[in-house]
């Protein structure tokens, strides 16, 4: 019997993928040393108990799985339509980071490879780690290497800092980009930014700056030729964070594939305002 719902739950010995009930193949996360102990002990109760006990233990976990899946994706889509989940208002959105001005929700990335180093109140001390976890309590839990290494009151914190290397917050840009689909400016085919002979322009042509991509050199020479910037000749090589000839709606180049991403966020949030709008 016990083996029976082992297998129903996808906890068995086996590392091959299970059927489930529609067909679609299932995976089991892992249970901590003490955590299979309660399980070994509370399977052993359903066994003495008749099997339909154990099919019934097993549709109630699936609904219970099921709502809360469901919750997480409706707390999503508000998420992606701008609104806070918990109040409604408006969030303030950055691409790694989302923060209610009204209610104080938030939510944002750390990084992947840490570290992390909780700074302690009253001292110059602080703990290190992979990752940490601010706790319902308040508390902090402290992991290095999968492990709990530190847990530390509310009270004893000052305050958290994340390390973060410029390589992974790059990284990071470039992968918000390749969702994007870049165009280049002149024969509008696919620009890819990590493809030789890619640029990046900014030019103004009246009294505003403008943004464009190019698939290659060809191309940005064709449309040097064909729009010749209109506020002073040498527009297209002039930095724009060294010029006041117009109004700036970039960063500067260099800020490369931050600008692009960034820009991607904001276009999204205009697009989501006029569909309410007209919605």
């Amino acid at each position: 019997m016990i083996g029976r719902l082992k297998r129903m739950l996808g906890l068995g010995k086996s590392r091959e993928p299970d059927e489930g009930r529609n067909g679609e193949k299932g995976s089991a996360s892992l249970l901590h040393e003490d955590q299979q102990e309660w399980f070994e002990r509370d399977m052993s109760i359903i066994a003495d108990e008749d099997n339909s006990r154990g099919d019934r233990v097993q549709e109630e976990a699936e609904k219970e799985v099921r709502s809360a899946a469901r919750d997480s994706l409706k707390k999503l889509h508000v998420m992606q339509r701008g609104h806070c989940p918990l109040c409604g208002d408006n969030l303030r959105q950055h691409l790694f980071a989302s923060i209610c001005d009204a209610c104080g929700w938030h939510t944002y990335e750390a990084p992947r490879h840490g570290p992390v180093r909780v700074h302690l109140a009253n001292s110059s001390e602080k703990i290190e780690g992979e990752r940490c976890y601010e706790v319902k309590s308040g508390g902090v839990l402290v992991i290095d290497r999968d492990v709990v290494t530190a847990r530390i009151p509310a009270l004893s914190v000052s305050w958290i800092e994340y390390v973060w290397d410029p390589k992974e917050i790059d990284q990071r840009h470039r992968q918000v980009v390749d969702r994007m689909e870049l165009r280049c400016g002149w024969c509008a085919a696919p620009a890819d930014p990590d493809k030789e002979g890619f640029h990046l322009v900014h030019a103004a042509f009246g009294a505003a700056q403008e943004r464009y991509c190019f698939c290659g050199d060809d191309c940005y020479e064709a449309f040097r030729k064909m729009y010749p910037a209109r506020v002073h000749r040498d527009c297209y090589e002039r930095n724009c964070s060294e010029c006041d000839l117009c109004m700036k709606r970039y960063g500067d180049e260099a800020d490369g594939l931050r600008v692009i991403a960034k820009d991607y966020l904001s276009t999204k949030s205009i697009t989501k305002a006029k569909d309410q709008v007209h919605g």
